[in-house]
């Protein structure tokens, strides 16, 4: 008889339409970004990040499709409010990561709208 094994896919964003991580929740696995929280989401007010990796990376962009300004996070964080978290502004895409990005590939992210080979689009 063979066993049933559970893959373990990081890292894992938990995504909540209300603050203080309440509300319908949506969780995303591997490396990936979103174009576009809103249209695919709906309304996020809080989030939770996890990896057990120190060098996970989470990117805030203020813009559709990884535009605008940016905010960076390492390694696992909860943000219990959206609201004007990037210089008085709400995040609209993402990227999230297992490994550390640099802001020189976050930078060309956002110059070229790609993501690195790897990742996914939502």
């Amino acid at each position: 008889m063979m066993k049933a094994t559970i893959s373990q896919v990081y890292p894992r964003l938990y995504l909540y339409r209300d603050e203080n991580y309440t509300g319908r929740r949506f969780v995303l696995r591997g490396n990936l970004g979103v174009r576009n929280l809103e249209r695919r989401y709906d309304d996020v007010e809080s989030l939770r990040f996890y990896s057990p990796s120190a060098n996970a990376t989470l990117v805030l962009f203020t813009r559709t499709n990884f535009r605008g300004s940016f905010r960076v996070f390492r390694g696992s964080v909860n943000l219990r409010d959206l609201d004007d978290i990037i210089g008085d502004n709400d995040a609209e895409s993402l990227i999230m990561s297992n490994s550390r990005l640099t802001l020189e590939q976050i930078r060309t992210i956002r110059r070229t709208g790609n993501l690195p080979s790897g990742y996914r689009y939502l």
